[in-house]
């Protein structure tokens, strides 16, 4: 079969959201961070499809009745009733390749990071998807084991290149996803079968209080075939200084797969964010690219212009905007990891 994983600037049908319903994700904050969701999905359906996933039919009247309220485009958005446990899309959902022409969606079987129980409705969320899109539905194995894989955990190029990190993907003790394969090889025989990938290039870790120990959404991102924002760290006494150093200097002097010099674009960290005694991994890098658009978490902060500014400028044919994510990422989590791309 001759998948390929479409980038995330290609054209797409729609963005999947999932409307929250579980609160303990934003402890105390969860009444604000509905009100989010609904500038969420009013921002992206002024440029596109939104797809958002509804418990119910009750919930689904209460979000119409709110994106009434925030004049959102109705007829850009659908729901696709389905029962879940959270609301990560990035992870939980299905990641929609292409073999040839036909479009498929992969089911890389969540497990909940490898980490926490609550995942049982989650785990059915691919299928769900590929039922009301209409196409195919297809659980990935390695060497016949289900294999796991979240969203947030990659990012590729659409030219047969893939970023990601060790520290998610091959630690033996710490959230371990498949514990048969916890080398390099295994990985990149199923991007290469799956997603079409003949080139991975290896960051170490990912930034500090990232519960999915190290997704590389977090962390470095492509802006095109050959162009990459890598987050930094210029506070040497921050805990994050000297990793993404490291993960600067391994981006230097890489050829990507279809010879071009990979070209690494620095991205700021915003202010060191605290809640209720816990570090929050605020980055820019968790924007999320759509037709004609690209929306940035932004955290109140002097960097939030900065980091504005760089997006405007790798991409110069689409409007850059902010996002306020101050109460998003309480859940740990901001725009990217909360979505899905769906592509035509």
């Amino acid at each position: 079969m001759s998948y390929k994983m479409p980038a995330e600037w290609e054209k797409q049908e729609g963005l999947l959201l999932c409307y929250p319903t579980n609160g303990n994700d934003w402890p105390g904050k969860y009444a604000s961070i509905q009100w989010v969701f609904i500038e969420y999905i009013t921002t992206v359906a002024r440029f596109q499809k939104v797809f958002v996933v509804v418990n119910n039919k009750d919930l689904k009247d209460k979000v119409i009745l709110q994106l009434k309220k925030n004049y959102a485009n109705l007829t850009q958005i659908e729901f696709i009733i389905h029962a879940t446990n959270r609301s990560w899309m990035r992870d939980s959902s299905a990641i929609i390749v292409k073999n040839n022409k036909e479009r498929q969606a992969l089911d890389f079987n969540f497990n909940g990071w490898a980490k926490y129980s609550n995942h049982r409705l989650d785990k059915h969320t691919p299928k769900a998807v590929a039922n009301y899109l209409k196409i195919t539905y297809n659980q990935v194995t390695y060497q016949n084991i289900p294999f796991v894989l979240e969203g947030g955990a990659i990012d590729v190029n659409g030219q047969g290149t893939l970023i990601t990190t060790e520290e998610c993907l091959l630690d033996k003790t710490i959230q371990v996803r498949n514990p048969k394969f916890t080398f390099k090889e295994a990985y990149e025989n199923v991007f290469n079968t799956y997603l079409g990938i003949n080139q991975t290039i290896w960051l170490g870790k990912g930034i500090a209080g990232d519960d999915t120990h190290g997704h590389v959404d977090d962390l470095c991102r492509f802006t095109d075939e050959k162009t990459v924002v890598c987050v930094q760290e210029t506070n040497p006494k921050d805990e994050n200084y000297k990793p993404l150093k490291e993960n600067w200097e391994r981006l230097q002097n890489i050829t990507l797969h279809n010879k071009n010099k990979l070209q690494v674009v620095a991205l700021p960290m915003p202010r060191l964010i605290w809640f209720d005694d816990m570090r929050l991994p605020a980055s820019y890098a968790n924007f999320i690219i759509i037709n004609n658009a690209v929306l940035m978490p932004t955290f109140n902060d002097a960097n939030d212009y900065k980091a504005l500014g760089i997006l405007q400028e790798c991409f110069p044919n689409r409007q850059v905007i902010g996002i306020h994510c101050l109460d998003l990422i309480w859940g740990l989590g901001t725009l990217h990891c909360l979505s899905q791309q769906i592509p035509v």
